[in-house]
């Protein structure tokens, strides 16, 4: 099953998942960097739209959806590919009766490592995402905004908010994968009376998006203090996290922008999972979660098996 063509299909299906669901949440992502921007002049969800409409009209509210598609689409086939090669990687060095007693660390693991590779792709489309946004008049889109930006910040600025990013999307990350594969794991147990393997596709495509949509409530929470930093650093140059801490407040990091994000992060996530989920039904390979393994023998065991 561990194939180059199995890498192939996830790395696939993690482009198709990232980037055509965070492109269609880009009004809502629109909103909610403005929100963090500008809270004094975007004070609710209602009225930032309304202003946006008003100032913008309603092609402004894809604004940056090109950044968004190819940055998101990059960072998928990171993130999903290079999570599958890490969870078979740290599963195979703890060996099967460990990978078992172990699996949720496994999760958090393999996630975290795939999410600094996937990163790393993302951050110059993110920066230039959020400065597309947030400043009117910037730059149409990432063809003439990657040259300002570069021309602004010079090209190591793309990087500037690296180490915000990996604050808000490893922790983002691993409750992604390890809240889901448990969710997962806990319906197919408790709420579905039959095992996995005799529900039909559709149902088990239900089951990941209902698991991804819960997993996205508790990753919208926990990186959520690290989003408000990422707009507020690739908004204006030269700022600081003191700088923003000083402007928005402990507890504005926390809260300003949340409610808008737990929508946006449970359904994007739950459309995630269903999506690249259905992508690995359509070549063939099983949904993702919800079969624990069956424990590893023990030596004792092995070698009674072996005399017998």
């Amino acid at each position: 099953m561990y194939s180059p063509a199995f890498y192939a299909a996830c790395t696939a299906g993690g482009i198709a998942s990232c980037g055509l669901t965070h492109m269609a949440v880009t009004p809502l992502d629109l909103v909610k960097c403005n929100m963090q921007i500008d809270p004094a002049k975007y004070k609710s969800i209602t009225s930032g739209f309304g202003i946006l409409a008003k100032e913008q009209g309603v092609r402004g509210f894809f604004r940056g959806w090109v950044p968004t598609l190819l940055g998101y689409s990059a960072q998928g086939a990171c993130k999903f590919g290079f999570y599958e090669f890490f969870k078979k990687y740290y599963s195979d060095i703890a060996g099967p009766e460990y990978a078992q007693k172990y699996k949720t660390l496994i999760y958090l693991a393999g996630s975290a490592s795939a999410e600094v590779i996937a990163d790393v792709a993302l951050c110059p489309f993110e920066a230039v995402k959020v400065r597309v946004q947030t400043q009117p008049g910037f730059a149409r889109g990432l063809s003439d905004g990657l040259p300002k930006f570069i021309k602004s910040e010079g090209a190591l600025g793309l990087y500037k908010g690296i180490v915000p990013l990996w604050g808000r999307q490893i922790p983002y990350t691993m409750m992604k994968f390890a809240s889901f594969e448990t969710i997962v794991e806990l319906i197919y147990k408790h709420a579905v009376p039959v095992p996995k393997s005799e529900c039909s596709k559709p149902f088990q495509l239900g089951i990941s998006f209902a698991g991804g949509y819960i997993a996205g409530v508790f990753c919208a929470i926990v990186s959520h203090p690290a989003d408000n930093l990422v707009s507020f650093l690739n908004n204006a140059k030269g700022a600081t996290v003191g700088d923003a801490v000083k402007k928005l407040g402990l507890w504005g990091l926390f809260t300003r922008g949340l409610p808008l994000r737990i929508v946006m992060i449970g359904t994007l996530t739950g459309a995630q999972w269903g999506i690249y989920d259905a992508f690995k039904v359509m070549v063939g390979l099983p949904t993702t979660g919800g079969v624990t393994p069956a424990p590893a023998p023990t030596a004792e065991e092995a070698a009674l098996k072996a005399s017998a």
